[in-house]
């Protein structure tokens, strides 16, 4: 009678072959008693009957991985043209056994999806993301209504906190960044006006170009890698230590504590923050200019006062406002959708970012696009 074990163990797991058609399985079908039990069926343990029973009365003990060997053994069988049927198996075994075989039935393995499946589920899944970003924006504009329309939940404390963080810690980056802006527009115009002869002319490529496009837009790009991320790692963070779901059970709304503060504080700071980066531009073109064309400082203040009128500087304003909400939203919006795990705070805080910046650029390039047909 051929056997898979051969140890003489007591405990050890054993199956034999009886009358053909019967493979008679004893001991202790556990992790320690199937160790001794190769990984295949040898070609002397297989029936030639076309029904064969696997016969479980001399099983001592079972567990999962005992149920996963006997459900291996009975795929073998199957596989090889076998009717498979069980017996005299223990009630609570033979439980486990089928416990076991519908979660190998559940989790069977998916084969590789065609090209253009993954073509059409990826195209799928952007246009889900993208109504489920809007769902969410419409969400954030409703509550905003609500608590303009009642005063007292509206959360001041948890909005001045914002803005300090969003607002007063980003100006040293923002001033710098816009101080070196400046003073590079105002080199390069002055390498080419001065071969024409119009060098003060300078204060008006700065004027125009700082004050109306790129001060507002360097200021969100910056907000976005800095407040952005901030926003997506705070209430990603929160979704992964589950503080969301406890503030949900409490009665509290997120909207109203995590994501309305964000968004009305960044309304509000991301226009200062555009007139302090204009002014630091305006300083740093006007050192440069000082240095390489000798403009004094009052000839280029004068000069930026004439060519600058309060609209150019109320179109580069106005536009701060809007780059804000987007800001915000896509931060907190990314922030809810994370799941699980630390790596996928991390990889929402990236697509954060990513997001907020191309929709910051699109945006700016549709304000233009506008004001172009409006002749402003």
């Amino acid at each position: 009678m051929p056997e898979l074990n051969k140890s003489g163990t007591r405990a050890a797991a054993r199956v034999a072959l009886e009358n053909d058609q019967t493979l008679a399985c004893s001991g202790a079908w556990t992790v320690r008693g199937i160790a001794a039990l190769p990984r295949r069926i040898g070609a002397a343990l297989m029936p030639e009957a076309e029904v064969v029973t696997i016969d479980g009365r001399g099983l001592t003990a079972m567990d999962t991985a005992g149920a996963w060997r006997i459900n291996q053994l009975r795929q073998r069988l199957d596989a090889a043209g076998k009717q498979v049927r069980l017996q005299a198996f223990r009630t609570e075994h033979a439980a486990l056994i089928e416990l076991v075989a519908d979660t190998r039935r559940e989790t069977a393995a998916v084969g590789p999806r065609h090209d253009l499946g993954v073509f059409y589920a990826r195209w799928v899944g952007v246009f889900s993301d993208m109504v489920s970003f809007l769902a969410f924006t419409g969400e954030t504009v409703v509550s905003f209504v609500r608590m303009i329309w009642n005063p007292r939940q509206i959360r001041w404390k948890v909005i001045i906190h914002e803005m300090f963080e969003a607002g007063y810690k980003a100006m040293p980056i923002v001033g710098l960044l816009s101080f070196l802006m400046g003073v590079v527009i105002a080199y390069q115009g002055a390498v080419q006006l001065q071969l024409y002869g119009a060098s003060i002319y300078v204060a008006d490529l700065l004027g125009y170009s700082m004050l109306r496009e790129l001060a507002p837009l360097l200021t969100a790009i910056l907000v976005s890698g800095r407040t952005g991320s901030a926003y997506t790692a705070q209430i990603g963070t929160m979704q992964v230590t589950e503080e969301v779901s406890a503030l949900r059970t409490i009665g509290i709304p997120p909207m109203y504590i995590l994501v309305l503060p964000k968004v009305i504080a960044l309304i509000i700071v991301l226009p200062l923050l555009s007139v302090f980066a204009d002014i630091m531009a305006i300083i740093g073109g006007m050192v440069m200019a000082n240095l390489q064309l000798g403009i004094g400082f009052n000839a280029f203040l004068n000069r930026i006062g004439e060519a600058i009128d309060l609209t150019t500087f109320m179109i580069g304003i106005g536009k701060a406002p809007v780059f804000a909400a987007i800001i915000a939203i896509v931060g907190c919006y990314q922030g809810f959708k994370v799941r699980g795990s630390a790596e996928s705070v991390g990889r929402h805080t990236t697509i954060s970012v990513v997001q907020a910046i191309f929709l910051v650029i699109v945006t700016d390039a549709l304000f233009s696009i506008l004001f172009s047909m409006l002749g402003i």
